[in-house]
């Protein structure tokens, strides 16, 4: 299956020659030493290195790979073989240090992952050589129009209108956001007054929704470490104050709720 890219600059076609991707316009881009492309022309940048830093994707991965989170990849795993096309393109945005976006890859279909964290593409491309990762922003992705059967969004911007673009006629979506309880109990050790998650449906106007579910099981986390490693994947890492670090560190047993939820659409245009 050939690689769909497009170039981030003029929007042409990327033909892959040997390590390098090049358009019709000469601009090109090199494979790196793991395996990834950068598609993040310096001029598309917010800042210097935009993203996760390499202490918070290393904490992702050593969190995830405990199989905390796997009972939500199994549920996405499922809708995938239910609705996804076995031969497909499948495309993970924002897909961080790859958890998620192996685990879709078959002997049969093309998997793509793009976030705009360098360190956490560096890790990706590294460790899922079947896969093919790039760094890139969602707000425009190197890819053409109409050419993404299957896409998976978890805890990532939602852009409607790019998302759209390059969704295949009667290709797929899948989002993953937080639910009401979603690591309550994390956050009741860091808020006085610790609040439930907003989980309203997101306005999504151009794709039907074909199936919604909440996923809800109790996490035991094992070690302080893990505690430590979990914290650092929130929003509200920034705000547990070093007392209350330090306490989840020494925890040897800590329950904590996973709350999820799931929600598939379909391109019907």
């Amino acid at each position: 299956m050939s690689i769909l890219y497009r170039c981030p600059l003029c929007q042409l076609p990327l033909s892959k020659s040997q390590r390098t991707l090049r358009c019709d316009n000469h601009h090109s881009f090199d494979q790196a030493k793991e395996g990834y492309f950068n598609l993040l022309p310096v001029q598309f940048k917010q800042s210097k290195s935009p993203g996760d830093n390499k202490a918070m994707v290393n904490a992702r991965r050593a969190f995830l790979d405990k199989g905390y989170y796997q009972p939500l990849v199994d549920a996405m795993l499922a809708l995938y073989q239910q609705y996804g096309r076995e031969n497909g393109s499948m495309f993970d945005a924002g897909c961080g240090e790859g958890f998620y976006t192996h685990q879709h890859k078959t002997q049969s279909n093309s998997v793509y992952g793009i976030d705009i964290s360098k360190e956490a593409i560096k890790k990706a491309a590294k460790r899922y050589k079947a896969c093919h990762f790039s760094v890139g922003t969602l707000s425009m992705l190197p890819f053409n129009d109409n050419s993404i059967d299957w896409m998976t969004c978890v805890y990532a911007p939602i852009l409607e209108e790019e998302y759209t673009r390059v969704l295949a006629d009667h290709g797929y979506l899948l989002t993953v956001t937080p639910a009401k309880d979603h690591l309550l109990s994390l956050k009741q050790k860091i808020y006085i007054d610790a609040q439930q998650h907003d989980d309203e449906k997101q306005a999504i106007s151009n794709l039907t929704l074909v199936h919604q579910q909440q996923l809800t099981y109790d996490m035991t986390i094992t070690s302080g470490e893990d505690a430590i490693h979990l914290l650092a994947m929130t929003p509200f890492a920034f705000k547990a104050s070093e007392e209350v670090k330090a306490q989840l560190a020494e925890i040897s047993a800590f329950s904590c709720q996973a709350d999820f939820m799931i929600r598939l659409y379909k391109n019907n245009q």
